[in-house]
C-alpha cells in the first residue's frame, strides 16, 4: 500500500471550504471535475457507513463505483471526511480531506490519501508514482476556496 499527505493553509473560511466536499455536486466538481454524478444509496445519522454511486469520467470511458464514508467530523473549528472505494477491482483507495479552522479567514488544509493494489503485478506501478496529483488537488482546492472567498 502507498500512502501521500500534503497540507496547506488556505485563506477562505472552514464553511466555504467543507462546502466544496460535503455540498452539492456542483460544489464537488469545483475541485474534483471528473467525478460526473454522486447519488447517495444509504446515509446513517452520523454519516459514518454512508454510501454514494459515484462516477467518474476518465477520458471517454465512465467509471461507477461505490463510495463508503469511513470516518466524518462536523464541528465549528474542526471538520473531517474519509472515505473509501474499490476501482476495476484493481485498486482499493481512501481519501481523508481535514479541515481545521485558524481564524474566521484561514483554513489548515490537509489531504491524505492511499492505494493498494489488488492485483499482484499493479504494485510495480505504484512504486513508480510519485505525489504531483496530490499536489495539484491540494493546490485546486486552495485555488477554488480563495477564488470563492474574496
Amino acid at each position: 500500500m502507498k500512502s501521500w499527505s500534503k497540507e496547506i493553509e488556505i485563506n477562505a473560511p472552514i464553511e466555504r471550504i467543507w462546502e466544496l466536499f460535503n455540498g452539492s455536486l456542483e460544489d464537488m466538481q469545483k475541485i474534483m471535475p471528473q467525478v460526473v454524478d454522486n447519488q447517495p444509496i444509504t446515509i446513517t445519522d452520523d454519516m459514518v457507513g454512508s454510501m454514494y454511486l459515484q462516477k467518474y469520467k476518465e477520458g471517454k470511458r465512465i467509471m461507477e463505483y461505490n463510495v463508503e464514508t469511513l470516518a466524518y467530523l462536523d464541528s465549528s473549528n474542526e471538520k473531517k471526511v474519509k472515505v473509501g472505494f474499490t476501482i476495476a477491482e484493481m485498486f482499493e483507495i481512501t481519501a481523508q480531506y481535514e479541515l481545521v479552522k485558524l481564524d474566521d479567514h484561514k483554513t489548515h488544509f490537509k489531504y491524505t490519501t492511499t492505494n493498494r493494489p489488488l492485483k499482484w503485478f499493479i504494485k510495480l506501478f505504484l512504486l513508480f508514482s510519485s505525489d504531483k496529483v496530490v499536489i495539484q488537488f491540494v493546490e485546486r482546492v486552495k485555488k477554488v476556496a480563495e477564488s470563492e472567498s474574496s
